[in-house]
């Protein structure tokens, strides 16, 4: 276990990456009573077998991150990919739910706290991952310039991103009523604003969005990322170009950021139902 912990970090993978790999693997592990290493291939095709047979059927994600955590085990050990004959995972081809910018404002005046609208704001109007807005620190926002700096994010990337003038307007309110010490938004159990554990927690932020929604009636199923879908959408539908897209949302790939483009609605191929041109046409035609 130490040294799957220790080649995730050499290959710049995330604590949290490790948390769930290992997670997956210790279970398989609990199972057999050995290391999934010391199984031939047929254990393992029933162990995942099993997963999917399972009265409560484990998501697709738990199946997935099973598979990836034996590979990693696998190039921790300096063993081939095809040593246990794992199966590829297929990405699933779905296209990302978006909100309006009606349900956008409608969130916006459903917030009671400047705090929450403020988070609403950032995560729409900044295209941020949760992460990232948990990570703000005072020294990241440039006013001067309207910059916010996001440091270090996924894939240990740096980048900024234009900063509303009414968020600008917003946060230096809140800074001056609530007196953040290091994070823009911390959490109320270390009141000295020190070290990890004094950010907003991730379950803050998620209950945040999911309680203003309720309030806002909007009926999709909400979570934060969809508010960083959101703002990739409706940049595209303004008009920016792809290439700067996928720079202000931070993608090492531009076919991540494609799926946005079968996500907008440009006015020169803004789709239309025919069921519109059949009322347009007939009750023009029996009047």
């Amino acid at each position: 276990m130490q040294r799957f912990e220790r080649n995730i970090s050499i290959l710049g993978r995330s604590r949290k990456t490790f948390e769930s790999y290992s997670r997956h693997v210790a279970s398989m592990a609990l199972h057999f009573q050995c290391l999934p290493t010391d199984l031939d291939p047929e254990q393992v095709q029933d162990y995942l077998y099993e997963l999917q047979q399972r009265s409560q059927t484990p998501s697709q994600t738990y199946f997935k991150h099973t598979v990836y955590g034996l590979r990693f085990l696998l190039k921790s050990e300096g063993l081939p990919y095809d040593y246990l004959k794992l199966p590829a995972i297929k990405r699933a081809k779905k296209l990302p739910v978006i909100l309006s910018r009606e349900e956008i404002w409608r969130m916006l005046q459903s917030s009671d706290l400047l705090k929450h609208k403020l988070l609403i704001g950032l995560l729409y109007g900044c295209g941020l991952r949760c992460m990232e807005v948990r990570n703000i620190e005072l020294s990241h926002l440039d006013f001067d310039r309207c910059l916010l700096h996001i440091v270090q994010s996924k894939g240990n990337k740096d980048r900024y991103v234009p900063l509303s003038v009414h968020l600008i307007r917003g946060i230096k309110s809140y800074i001056a009523v609530d007196r953040p010490v290091k994070y823009l938004f911390e959490g109320t159990g270390n009141p000295t604003g020190q070290g990890f554990d004094s950010r907003y927690s991730q379950r803050g932020v998620q209950w945040v969005i999911k309680t203003v929604c309720k309030r806002a009636g909007i009926l999709k199923d909400v979570h934060t990322h969809m508010l960083r879908h959101s703002y990739a959408t409706h940049l595209l539908e303004d008009g920016v170009n792809i290439i700067t897209v996928q720079k202000l949302l931070g993608h090492a790939n531009i076919d991540s950021t494609m799926v946005y483009l079968h996500c907008c609605q440009t006015p020169d191929t803004l789709p239309h139902s025919p069921l519109d041109t059949v009322f347009a046409r007939c009750s023009r035609a029996t009047k």
